[in-house]
């Protein structure tokens, strides 16, 4: 019977992204029908999803089979992240299978990590073991699902990483997923890019409206823009017999029918994973939650899942001329969406103008940026940023102001205090503190070298020299 579930998950349908990667040589890692609640490359938090995420039927202990034959090369037990995980390396194809969110693993791996958790006298644990230490056939029971680490529910994370440890789609592999549905196009949204551009006489970004004209064919209402501009859209997918809400597998723009911008969810490395905040409309996410996909890319952005881009995204477009936009949204099984936008080039009045702060500190996201204040120093290393900058900077009742939580960071950057006009005794209780929205201090990590305080962080907003006078309390459990 098992023979026969696994021959009818291998039959592969799937029309797109055929295929230089092999489609035989694996099987599904649970022996029941699958279904998604997560997909490779979905918008998550500060990074692009890693792998899959497959249902368990909303319960825990399932058995889970390697997928082929190797050897486990890691294992990993947190509080957090992954929670229970096991690597395996196959070395037919030199890729490396991920399983997370494990409930507990296969006795003979059960017992060899509780020896280790003993030795260390520690839940957590992280462990590379050799070769030929435990070898593993394919088809062979190496772990139970589980709702271990940061997860919101029982289900099995699933990667499929190559000999480098980039990140796979793992659909790519065979594995099939029934879905005959088209994705969604929620809301698509114009761009004016610069201060003599515009929209419908707007230099601010403005959602259009678009009405379906048959399935999967949605119409936008004519818009008029003149200058740099570009697109951005929210979209999700969803998989047969499934509710969850998904990420797309790939999006293209075309500009008069010819190929102008795409991307797609193919592989990505971890090393840029963060650009999601490049990717997407970071000050919209922070304000609504809701992220809009932009159709155009940042200076300093070199995500790798862009497929095919002219003057990075962005048309220009001329007065008096008429354009056709075509926004195609597809999921990996070939099902698509597509939105037209006509154009007509139109040079206005700008009614509505985005209003940028102008400040004496024009920052240069391609360079190192040091910033010096009464008793502060702001340091920006090179990338900080994703793009150029009026840099809002101020330090006023000693409270420091450092531009704006909706702009997005890449990297840490480090913030400096001198504390030299408060005695020894209190210094020993200051740190740096964040002042969140809610006027509540969060402590950041403070370096202390004499009267020098120093915290690296990746917030932007206000920051002031705080003391911790209150004693810790002790309640006892019983």
């Amino acid at each position: 019977m098992r023979l026969y579930v696994l021959t009818l998950l291998f039959i592969t349908h799937l029309v797109s992204a055929q295929s230089k990667y092999p489609e035989d040589i694996f099987i599904p890692p649970l022996d029941i029908p699958l279904l998604l609640s997560g997909t490779f490359g979905e918008l998550r938090p500060n990074h692009f999803h890693s792998g899959i995420d497959l249902k368990t039927q909303q319960r825990e202990g399932l058995p889970v089979y390697a997928i082929g034959g190797g050897y486990v090369s890691r294992i990993k037990i947190s509080q957090w992240g992954f929670g229970k995980a096991i690597y395996i390396e196959h070395p037919n194809g030199n890729y490396t299978s991920v399983y997370a969110h494990l409930q507990q693993f296969s006795p003979e791996i059960q017992s060899f990590i509780k020896e280790l958790q003993y030795k260390k006298q520690s839940y957590e644990v992280e462990v590379y073991p050799d070769p030929g230490q435990m070898p593993v056939k394919q088809g062979q029971v190496i772990a139970y699902s589980g709702n271990t680490g940061s997860s919101g529910g029982p289900h099995l994370h699933f990667e499929i990483r190559d000999a480098n440890q980039r990140p796979l789609n793992p659909l790519q592999f065979g594995l099939n997923i029934e879905d005959d549905l088209q994705p969604n196009i929620k809301g698509v949204f114009a761009y004016a890019l610069d201060a003599r551009s515009q929209v419908n006489q707007s230099n601010t970004k403005i959602p259009l409206k678009i009405r379906q004209k048959s399935p999967g064919i949605f119409i936008a209402d004519k818009m008029y823009a003149y200058g740099a501009i570009g697109f951005g859209i929210e979209a999700f997918d969803r998989q047969n017999r499934s509710y969850n809400k998904n990420g797309v597998y790939k999006v293209e723009l075309k500009l008069n029918g010819t190929p102008y911008f795409s991307y797609d969810f193919e592989n990505f490395t971890f090393k840029e994973t963060r650009y999601i905040n490049a990717f997407i409309d970071f000050s919209h996410y922070k304000k609504h939650k809701k992220r809009i996909q932009k159709g155009f890319i940042y200076p300093e952005n070199p995500l790798s899942i862009y497929t095919n881009h002219i003057n990075n995204g962005i048309l220009k477009i001329e007065d008096q001329l008429s354009y056709t936009v075509e926004i195609k949204v597809s999921d990996f099984a070939g099902n698509e969406s597509t939105v037209v936008i006509p154009i007509e080039g139109k040079k206005q009045e700008i009614l509505h103008k985005n209003d940028i702060l102008i400040t004496e500190r024009f920052l240069r996201a391609e360079i190192d940026n040091l910033y010096e204040l009464k008793n502060i120093s702001v340091y920006f290393p090179q990338g900080t940023f994703y793009e150029n900058l009026y840099l809002d900077l101020t330090n006023k009742d000693s409270l420091v102001k450092v531009h704006n939580e909706n702009v997005p960071l890449h990297k840490f950057y480090t913030i400096t205090f001198d504390a030299s006009q408060y005695s020894i005794d209190e210094r020993k209780q200051m740190f740096v503190a964040y002042v969140n929205s809610n006027g509540n201090l969060e402590y950041q990590n403070t370096r202390k070298k004499g009267d020098q305080f120093t915290a690296r962080t990746r917030n932007l907003g206000s920051f002031k020299l705080a003391r911790d006078t209150v004693s810790p309390t002790v309640t006892p459990l019983n």
